[in-house]
């Protein structure tokens, strides 16, 4: 996919127009995602950029501290060093003021489909324990199923906390072990049992099966948005 720069709308020339220019063509490639429901990366991504301009145009005294400086007078017997602000508040902070007044009107609608496509898919999980859920379920499996596909995408979990200076978070760590194929015999009950048994290292897991009644892409949308339903699906019930 398309990316912006980190400091897409100061490096360079700081021309309106070429800037909209760049912030179009990468707008219009995150919705050409979006229509075919493919959230990721292309939401986290846009999202990001949103709140980099956010933080930017509220903090802007303060990031000014990252822009270049350069020497204006050395006093040699002193060894004092004066610099000069590249940017203040003048024309050139206007015209970063302009682009980022117009990047976020921009998009603003784009992050609003993505979330309500977001919200779509996770209306059509459903997550449900196979057997009995142990005390502490922050580890274990869960089996994905994409719509009337047959097959099972197994993953292992792992939940995990971050913490910033305000508060925690659960986040969640997987890996993939295995795909099968449901059947009459081969059920979850079954597949929960033969993890157990081939896989010692958890002897008492939490196994769970999340299945959506429509088909999403699977690695662009419905893994990522199946991992952050389990984690709320997990916090709830603990």
């Amino acid at each position: 996919m398309k990316s912006l720069g980190l400091n897409w709308f100061i490096e360079g020339s700081l021309d309106f127009e070429h800037k909209k220019y760049i912030l179009l063509d990468y707008l219009q490639e995150i919705n050409r995602h979006f229509d075919k429901s493919k959230l990721y990366p292309n939401l986290t991504d846009l999202v990001f950029h949103y709140n980099n301009l956010l933080d930017f145009k509220q903090n802007k005294t303060i990031l000014q501290q990252a822009f270049p400086q350069w020497l204006t007078k050395a006093d040699i017997e002193a060894v004092k060093l004066t610099y000069k602000k590249m940017v203040e508040d003048d024309s050139t902070m206007q015209e970063i003021e302009h682009i980022i007044t117009y990047a976020l009107i921009k998009m603003d609608p784009a992050i609003q489909t993505g979330r309500e496509i977001y919200d779509f898919v996770e209306s059509r999980l459903n997550i449900d324990p196979i057997g009995l859920v142990p005390l502490m379920p922050y580890q274990g499996y869960f089996s994905l199923r994409n719509g009337n596909d047959r097959t099972n995408w197994i993953y292992e979990y792992h939940l995990t906390i971050f913490e910033n200076t305000k508060d925690q978070y659960r986040g969640i760590n997987i890996q993939f072990v295995d795909t099968y194929e449901q059947s009459i015999t081969n059920t979850p009950e079954a597949i929960k049992l033969n993890l157990i048994n081939q896989r010692r290292h958890l002897p008492n897991p939490a196994v769970y099966y999340v299945q959506s009644d429509i088909s999403f892409p699977l690695e662009q949308t419905l893994l990522p948005v199946a991992k952050r339903s389990l984690v709320k699906y997990i916090m709830k019930a603990a």
